[in-house]
């Protein structure tokens, strides 16, 4: 046996050992750090227009990003409602001037929804939803595919028409 391990041996027994064992990885956390005043506080005024309680239950927003030359379309979903019984009232919306003007239209009342794909002109969903036994009045779930598709010519008009397709 050598009396003598040469740097290469040893760097590899080192490198063998360290890659047998938990790999733990090394992250560092921020230190917060408070924010000290630069000027005076202003007074906030509670708005208490219906716009904005509107605004306020709006709880999830997806902008469709592959719908060509839209300038925007997006899927959001505002609480309302039980929200054990469905409760994300769901709607998809173009956006049709410059006067920040959207179409909305209501797509559907789920527990939650989940985008599998966009393409102009469509979108695939995957939903959640709530069901109801009309016989017992016993609650289930049930998880369901649809397509939202739509015929937008001019992009200053709401679509000519939108659908909502059963899909697998």
């Amino acid at each position: 046996m050598p009396k003598y391990i040469s740097a290469p041996l040893a760097i590899s027994f080192v490198v063998a050992l360290t890659a047998c064992g938990p790999s733990v990885p090394v992250t560092e956390v921020p230190t917060p750090v408070a924010l000290v005043a630069a000027g005076e506080p202003q007074a906030l005024v509670m708005e208490t227009t219906e716009f904005s309680e509107a605004a306020a239950s709006v709880v999830k927003v997806d902008f469709l990003e592959h719908q060509g030359d839209a300038a925007g379309v997006k899927l959001f979903g505002a609480a309302g409602g039980d929200p054990a019984a469905n409760g994300l009232h769901t709607y998809i919306a173009f956006y049709v001037g410059p006067g920040g003007d959207w179409a909305v239209f209501p797509v559907g009342n789920f527990i939650e929804y989940r985008i599998l794909s966009d393409a102009p002109g469509r979108v695939e969903l995957e939903i959640d939803q709530t069901t109801i036994d009309e016989a017992t009045g016993d609650m289930g779930s049930e998880t369901r595919r649809a397509i939202v598709s739509w015929s937008w010519t001019n992009s200053e008009m709401p679509p000519e028409s939108v659908t909502i397709t059963p899909a697998q």
